[in-house]
C-alpha cells in the first residue's frame, strides 16, 4: 500500500504530517515516490488566510485526479481548514472519501480500515514520525497545541483549541529520537513557544525545556520559532545567550506597530513596550537576529497608521519581516468589523513595506561582510562546486541561504568567510575548515526510549 502526503502551511502541519504517516506505516503502508503512484492520498490543509485556503482546495481537486488518472483508491481531507468548513467542503469536494478536521485525526486509520483501503493488523511500528522531507538533518519539533491568544485576526484558535504543552520528557524524548534520525537541527514550533508549560501547572516553561534539550541531547543546533514577545522572560534570555547550540535568533511576530491598530488587533503590546522588548533582546542576546511578521489593511488602518508602521521598521530594523494582507476570517472578532481597506490599497501598501524591509535587511547583511561565523551545509553541488547552507541568522526555508565556494557534505558544519551579499537576502562565503560539531557541546546524548514503545506518545491529541 502506497500514500502520498500533500502538506500545506506551517511548519507545525509538517510535524502533523509525519505523524499521519507514521501511523498508516504501522499498517504497512509506504510513502510513495509521486502521488500518481499512491493509493492513499492524504492532503494536510491550512485555513490560516484566504490564500492558504485557495491552496489547500487546489491542492485537493489535483490530488482527486489520481482517481482515475492514478492509483488513489482513498482521498483524504484533513487539517486546520476542514476543522472551519468540513460542510460546505463536503458539500462542494464530493471526490473527497474522508474529511477529518484537526480535532479528530484519530479517525484517520479506523476510517480507511473500515472503507477496505488499509489493513487492520499492525505489521510493525515505525516510531512516531516518519520523515517526508529534502533535509533529513533539518527537523521540526512541535511543543504543544492550540493558541489561548485572543488576537481579533487569527482563527488559529477555532481551528486548533485551546492551548497544551506536551509533557517536557516527552519532548525530550522526540527530540532524541530525532537526534538518532540524524538531526543536526531541531526547530520548536509551536503557535507560541513562549507560551509553552504554563498550563502544566508544574514549574515547566520554555527556558526548562531548553535547558532539558541541551542536557539530554546532542543537536548542535536548537532553533526557536513563533514566540509571543511578551512570554520572552529574562530567564528565557539568559539561557539562549550562555548556550551555544541555541541559535540566536527570535522569531516574534509585532503584527503592526500603530497603537490603534494594535489595539484593534486586541493585541496586547503598544509601540514603546514592543521597542523597549527588542532593545532588550538585543542588549542580552548580541548578535541576535530576530524576524517579525506584520499585517496591512487591518480595518481602520489609516494611511497615518500606516506610515508609522514603516517609520517603525526604519528605526527598529528588524533582520527579516514577514508581512501578508488582511483577509477576515469567520468566527473571528475582526471579522465584524467593517473592511474598509480596499484590496488594491492593501497590495499597495504589502509592496511598500516589503521594499522597506528588503532595503533594511541588505544592509543588515552587509554590515556582516567580513566576518567569520559557522554554517550548516543544506546541499551540494558537486558539479558546480558549490554548496548552499544557513548561517545562524538564517532560518530554514523563511531566510536567505549562504553560497560556499566549495562542496562540503549536507549535514555538516563549516566556518566560513562571508565576502558578499547576494540578492539583499543571501550571503556568498568562503569556507574556512570544516568543524565536527560547530564548537559545541560534546555532551552525549541519553538513549531515547526504544521506538517499540512509540505508539503510547500523546502528542496531537
Amino acid at each position: 500500500m502506497k500514500v502520498g502526503v500533500v502538506t500545506l502551511g506551517c511548519d507545525k502541519n509538517t510535524v502533523d504530517s509525519e505523524r499521519y504517516l507514521a501511523r498508516l506505516g504501522a499498517y504497512g503502508a509506504e510513502q510513495a515516490d509521486s502521488l500518481d503512484e499512491a493509493e492513499i492520498i492524504v492532503v494536510n490543509t491550512c485555513g490560516f488566510i484566504d490564500a492558504a485556503k485557495a491552496e489547500s482546495i487546489d491542492a485537493i481537486v489535483n490530488a482527486a485526479r489520481y482517481k482515475t488518472a492514478g492509483s488513489c483508491r482513498a482521498l483524504v481531507a484533513i487539517g486546520c481548514m476542514i476543522e472551519r468548513h468540513r460542510a460546505e467542503l463536503e458539500a462542494e469536494l464530493p471526490e473527497v472519501d474522508l474529511f477529518l478536521g484537526t480535532s479528530d485525526s484519530d479517525r484517520l486509520v479506523p476510517e480507511l480500515e473500515a472503507r477496505g483501503v488499509l489493513g487492520a493488523e499492525v505489521l510493525a511500528h515505525p516510531g512516531v514520525r516518519q520523515y517526508m522531507g529534502d533535509l533529513p538533518h533539518v527537523r521540526y519539533l512541535k511543543v504543544s497545541e492550540g493558541c489561548d491568544h485572543g488576537c481579533a485576526f487569527c482563527a488559529i484558535p477555532l481551528m486548533r483549541g485551546r492551548h497544551r504543552s506536551f509533557p517536557l520528557t516527552e519532548v525530550v524524548r522526540e527530540a532524541q529520537l530525532l537526534e538518532l534520525a540524524g538531526a543536526r537541527e531541531v526547530n520548536l514550533v509551536a503557535q507560541d513557544l513562549a507560551h509553552y508549560g504554563r498550563d502544566l501547572r508544574d514549574g515547566t516553561n520554555l527556558a526548562r525545556l531548553l535547558d532539558a534539550l541541551v542536557r539530554e541531547t546532542s543537536i548542535p543546533w536548537i532553533r526557536m520559532l513563533y514566540l509571543y514577545s511578551a512570554g520572552i522572560t529574562s530567564p528565557l534570555l539568559e539561557v539562549i545567550a550562555g548556550e551555544p547550540r541555541i541559535v540566536r535568533y527570535l522569531d516574534t511576530p509585532i503584527q503592526h506597530a500603530s497603537d490603534v491598530v494594535l489595539a484593534r488587533m486586541r493585541r496586547p503590546e503598544r509601540d514603546r513596550t514592543i521597542r523597549e522588548k527588542v532593545a532588550r533582546f538585543r542588549e542580552a542576546i548580541p548578535d541576535v537576529a530576530i524576524r517579525t511578521t506584520c499585517i496591512v489593511g487591518f480595518p481602520g488602518e489609516t494611511d497615518a497608521a500606516f506610515e508609522h508602521l514603516l517609520s517603525f521598521l526604519e528605526d527598529v530594523r528588524f533582520d527579516r519581516v514577514g508581512a501578508f494582507t488582511y483577509s477576515a476570517q469567520e468566527g473571528t472578532r475582526a471579522a465584524e468589523l467593517v473592511d474598509d481597506v480596499p484590496e488594491a490599497l492593501k497590495r499597495e501598501r504589502l509592496e511598500r513595506l516589503t521594499e522597506l524591509q528588503r532595503a533594511i535587511s541588505a544592509e543588515k547583511n552587509e554590515e556582516r561582510i567580513g566576518r567569520r561565523a559557522v554554517a550548516l551545509v543544506d546541499r551540494a553541488d558537486a558539479a558546480g562546486g558549490t554548496s548552499r547552507a544557513r548561517l545562524q541568522w538564517q532560518a530554514d526555508d523563511v531566510d536567505g541561504v549562504t553560497w560556499i565556494d566549495s562542496v562540503r557534505r549536507p549535514g555538516s558544519f563549516v566556518e566560513v568567510a562571508i565576502t558578499e551579499v547576494r540578492d539583499d537576502y543571501d550571503f556568498v562565503a568562503t569556507a574556512v575548515r570544516d568543524i565536527e560539531d560547530a564548537g559545541l557541546s560534546q555532551r552525549p546524548a541519553r538513549a531515547a526510549l526504544p521506538l517499540a514503545a512509540a505508539g503510547s506518545h500523546s502528542f496531537g491529541r
